[in-house]
C-alpha cells in the first residue's frame, strides 16, 4: 500500500511539473508573437471573388453538358472604381464588441477614398448607455471623415442598437427586424426587508447627497426614487435629442415612447429608410463595386478555447 501511495504522490508531482512547464512555454510563446499577431489581426475578404467562385462552381455542375459551358463559367476579374467595406457588429449588454469595431473602422479609414462606402451589419437589442454611446461615437468617426455610412439590420436594432443605427446616412432593415425602443430602463432589486427579517444590519457610508439613490441592501427613500427617476428622464432626453439630430424627420411623440416595431411599420415612422436584408444589399452591389468584408480576428485565450471545446464535447454527448 505504501508503494502505491508513493507512486501516486510521484505521479501527482510529475503532472504538476508538466502543467507548469506547459503553461510557461505557452506564455513565453505568446509574449514573443504578440507584436507579430497585431499586424495580422485584420482579415480582409474579397466578397466579389468569393461570389465568383461560388457562381463558377454552380455553373460547372448545372451546365455539365452545355456547349457554352466554358464561356458561361469563365471567371471575370472585373474591378470597379468604388470600394465598399463591410463590417459586422453583434452587440451584447455592455457593447463589448466596440473594441473590435474601433480597430476595424481605424483600418478602413486608413485606406478609404471619398467615393467609397462603409456598411455596418448591425444586430443589437441595446444595453448600457456608456457602451452604446461609445459604439455610436465610433460610427460617427465615419461620418466625420465624409464617408457614406449605411447600417443594415437583419434582426434587431433596438434601444442602444438604434442609437448606433441612427448615426448612419441610411438605415436598411429586413421587413420583420425589430426597430426602435427609444427609451431607458433601470431595474434593481432591494433586499432590505430580507435583512431586517434576519436581524442583519447593513451600513452604507456615502459622501455626497446623491452618491447612492437606490441601493440593493439599504432602505430606499422617496427622495432617492425621485432622483433616480430624474436621472433616467435626463438620459432619455439626451437619447431623444441625439436621435432627432440624426433623423430630424422623426416625430418624437410617436417614436420615443420606448416601443419597438417591425421594420415594415418602422419605415412608415421614418425610423428606417429601406426594407431589405443584408444579403439583398450585397447582391445589388456585387456588380458595381469592389466589396470587402473587414473583420478583426479575436484571439481566444488558451483557457477559453479549452472550455469551449469541452462544452462542445458535452453538448455532443447530450445529443447522442
Amino acid at each position: 500500500m505504501e508503494y502505491i501511495f508513493d507512486f501516486l504522490l510521484f505521479s501527482g508531482k510529475t503532472l504538476s511539473l508538466f502543467i507548469f512547464l506547459f503553461l510557461f512555454v505557452v506564455l513565453l510563446k505568446n509574449s514573443k508573437t504578440d507584436q507579430k499577431t497585431k499586424l495580422n489581426q485584420i482579415e480582409i475578404i474579397n466578397i466579389n471573388r468569393e461570389h465568383a467562385a461560388v457562381k463558377k462552381h454552380m455553373l460547372s455542375n448545372i451546365l455539365e453538358k452545355s456547349p457554352n459551358k466554358k464561356r458561361r463559367i469563365k471567371e471575370t476579374k472585373e474591378t470597379f472604381e468604388k470600394n465598399i467595406f463591410i463590417c459586422d457588429f453583434f452587440g451584447d449588454i455592455g457593447a463589448t464588441s466596440v473594441d473590435t469595431l474601433r480597430d476595424e473602422i481605424t483600418a478602413i479609414l486608413s485606406v478609404v477614398n471619398n467615393n467609397d462606402e462603409i456598411i455596418i451589419v448591425l444586430e443589437s437589442a441595446g444595453g448600457t448607455v456608456q457602451g452604446y454611446g461609445l459604439a455610436a461615437s465610433q460610427l460617427q468617426r465615419i461620418i466625420d471623415a465624409k464617408i457614406k455610412l449605411t447600417v443594415v439590420v437583419d434582426k434587431i436594432a433596438a434601444s442602444g442598437g438604434y442609437l448606433m443605427a441612427c448615426v448612419a446616412d441610411k438605415i436598411v432593415a429586413a421587413p420583420f427586424a425589430i426597430i426602435g425602443s427609444i427609451g431607458v430602463v433601470a431595474q434593481i432589486p432591494n433586499f432590505n426587508k430580507v435583512l431586517k427579517r434576519n436581524n442583519i444590519d447593513y451600513e452604507q457610508i456615502t459622501a455626497g447627497k446623491y452618491k447612492r439613490t437606490l441601493t440593493l441592501f439599504g432602505e430606499n427613500t422617496e427622495e432617492g426614487r425621485s432622483k433616480f427617476q430624474a436621472d433616467i428622464d435626463r438620459t432619455h432626453k439626451i437619447f431623444q435629442e441625439f436621435v432627432l439630430k440624426k433623423r430630424p424627420s422623426l416625430d418624437l411623440d410617436k417614436v420615443a415612447t420606448g416601443e419597438f416595431w417591425q421594420a415594415i411599420t418602422a419605415k412608415e415612422l421614418n425610423l428606417v429608410d429601406e426594407l431589405a436584408t443584408s444579403d439583398e444589399v450585397i447582391s445589388r452591389l456585387i456588380n458595381s463595386a469592389n466589396l470587402f468584408k473587414v473583420k478583426k480576428k479575436v484571439k481566444r485565450s488558451i483557457y477559453k478555447n479549452f472550455f469551449k471545446k469541452a462544452g462542445n464535447i458535452f453538448d455532443n454527448l447530450k445529443m447522442s
